[in-house]
């Protein structure tokens, strides 16, 4: 069972977690939500599409501007309430790795922290605790935060994945996050190559095997655009192969662009495994 915020999440139970930039210069949206009004139409659209979980982020993953955690909270603290206040049901997840903004996320309203760059800030998984928030345990491999991989080499890439990541995850635990609000991420892109991210994503069954709610960032990621030689614009078909072998090997969470087309996609697969009935089933029994 995973439990965030009010909500709680079978086993079997894909979860979307729609992303929500509050950057002027994001990979994929360029700015498109950076402005208070576009970005919560994003979130009312995410959750009508099908949304249980709100990804806010106020720093873009790639190398750009600094962003002083005085201006991350800026861009993401009043926004998280706003959004608390409108959805008050809704799953509110931050991307951060800073502890400052943390505390600042969680006391407007914040559910879940989204550690992507692997516990490089020690002191955020003590902010959950603290707050009894979800925290996100992220393999970066050992990179530092909006930094690009340079002939980053692993002798076992899924090995070092469960190393780190149920390092993070079990260090969490012990500090008092709570075990049914902990995911483990392969960290897609983030300090791996193209076939670092295509091996972790064929061996996700690994990882669904330890127990721990898995969840998965590829929406329009680097690896997809560089396997099928396609810019940024041209990676949702990818991306969406990628999401459906991801939901077979057992994947639950995943953090999208596209909410509605990953909803059919999981749903798709989930009907597939036996997890979900068809939505209608007239064929055959007239």
């Amino acid at each position: 069972m995973l439990r965030l915020g009010k909500r709680e999440f079978g086993a079997h139970e894909p979860v979307i977690m729609a992303i929500v930039n509050r950057t002027p210069d994001s990979f994929y949206d360029q700015g498109a939500t950076f402005r208070d009004e576009p970005a919560l139409h994003r979130v009312e659209q995410a959750i009508a599409d099908g949304a249980a979980i709100i990804d806010i982020g106020g720093v873009k993953a790639g190398p750009g501007e600094e962003v002083s955690a005085e201006e991350e909270a800026r861009r993401t603290v009043g926004f998280v309430a706003e959004v608390r206040r409108r959805h008050p049901d809704v799953v509110i997840s931050v991307d951060t790795w800073r502890h400052e903004v943390a505390e600042a996320v969680c006391e407007a309203g914040a559910d879940l922290l989204n550690d992507a760059w692997g516990g490089v800030d020690p002191r955020l998984a003590e902010v959950a605790a603290r707050y009894g928030v979800g925290l996100v345990c992220t393999h970066a491999g050992g990179a530092e935060p909006r930094t690009r991989p340079h002939r980053v080499e692993y002798g076992d890439v899924m090995a070092d994945i469960l190393r780190v990541t149920l390092g993070l995850a079990e260090r969490a635990a012990a500090l008092g996050v709570r075990r049914d609000g902990i995911l483990i991420d392969p960290g897609h892109d983030f300090g791996k190559n193209t076939r670092h991210s295509l091996e972790a994503t064929r061996r996700l069954g690994e990882m669904a095997e330890t127990g721990w709610p898995v969840l998965v960032s590829l929406s329009n990621k680097d690896f997809v655009g560089e396997t099928l030689d396609k810019p940024v614009k041209e990676r949702v078909l990818g991306t969406l192969a990628t999401t459906a072998v991801s939901a077979w090997l057992g994947a639950q969470v995943y953090r999208v662009h596209e909410v509605a087309e990953t909803r059919q996609v999981l749903d798709m697969v989930a009907s597939i495994a036996g997890h979900r009935p068809p939505a209608v089933a007239r064929r055959g029994l007239a």
